[in-house]
């Protein structure tokens, strides 16, 4: 298999929760960091234009979204497993909670609580990425009393879980549950004031934080964006062609589509080729002219995917 390289930066949210992932694997991967505000001039050739973190690269496969990301690590690399005693389905179902009301609580805490000291810059573009064009972090600082109140709740429903013995949410053994979880508790502690006072209650939850802390991100080793561009150039996507004769929207392999996220923040739409369509993914081939042809993934969820006109973006 082509070496694993992920672009993501240290303070990403969900880049760690991908990393705790690569950490339960053990597995060997190349970093690339990239910048926390767009522009991205190293990373867009590859994603034609989708610019949240973390993305993967293997070879010219283009991996968005930690739901893609996550699946794909578990089917290259499926020992040891991410849903230990089985129950993937419903481990998705938990991530739906955890990656949104649950996601959204923890960034208005955290930048609600920051409101008069963030750099202008990176507060406008965070404001609207997860809040909208209207976004108003004066009000969420505002509101701090009534999000503690609600975290607090839902960070006691990790402790109950924990609260039977087991090391992890899923038993003896991590899952991809602990991660979908870990890294809202890593965001609070790390990026918010009141973090560790928050979390103190919670001795079930902090002594699982220990455990999950302690596997670690397998083992990375440094690479620059340019290094990590050559290698997709000179690559040929594994990705075969696959068309799903039950898809609602009728999606077919050879349809020109354009991508974006399904949510306020929305985002440039990545247009290309559908090579692969099925349940829980799309992949599409692009050209661009630094990296040559790559095949950008996608997971259904959470994306709409509309027809481009024929001969149109």
């Amino acid at each position: 298999m082509p070496g694993i390289i992920l672009h993501h930066y240290p303070q990403s949210p969900v880049s760690e929760k991908v990393r705790v992932v690569l950490g339960m694997k053990g597995l060997d991967w190349r970093s690339v960091e990239i910048p926390r505000l767009p522009p991205k001039p190293e990373l867009m050739p590859l994603t034609g234009g989708y610019r949240r973190t973390p993305i993967m690269q293997i070879g010219a496969d283009i991996y968005c979204d930690s739901q893609c990301i996550i699946r794909e690590l578990e089917r290259r690399c499926p020992q040891p497993t991410l849903y230990p005693g089985g129950g993937a389905g419903m481990v998705w179902g938990i991530s739906r909670w955890t990656d949104g009301p649950l996601f959204t609580l923890a960034l208005s805490l955290v930048l609600g609580a920051q409101a008069d000291e963030l750099p202008e810059e990176f507060a406008a573009d965070r404001g609207r990425l997860y809040f909208g064009p209207d976004y108003n972090l004066k009000a969420l600082q505002q509101d701090i009393p009534h999000i503690l109140a609600q975290l607090r709740a839902q960070l006691g429903w990790m402790e109950q879980r924990l609260r039977t013995g087991r090391d992890f949410m899923l038993g003896a053994e991590p899952g991809l549950p602990d991660a979908l979880c870990y890294y809202l508790v890593w965001f609070i502690r790390g990026r918010y004031a009141g973090g560790p006072d928050l979390l103190s209650e919670f001795s079930n939850l902090l002594a699982w934080e220990d455990r999950v802390r302690a596997l670690g991100h397998g083992r990375p080793t440094s690479m620059t964006a340019n290094e990590a561009l050559a290698t997709a150039g000179a690559a040929t996507s594994e990705t075969g062609t696959h068309s799903d004769a039950g898809d609602p929207q009728g999606l077919t392999a050879g349809w020109q589509v354009a991508v974006v996220p399904d949510d306020i923040g929305g985002g440039p739409p990545v247009v290309g080729e559908i090579v692969h369509v099925s349940t829980e993914q799309l992949a599409i081939r692009r050209r661009d002219e630094r990296v040559g042809e790559v095949v950008v993934h996608f997971p259904r969820v959470g994306y709409r995917v509309s027809r481009c006109s024929p001969g149109g973006g």
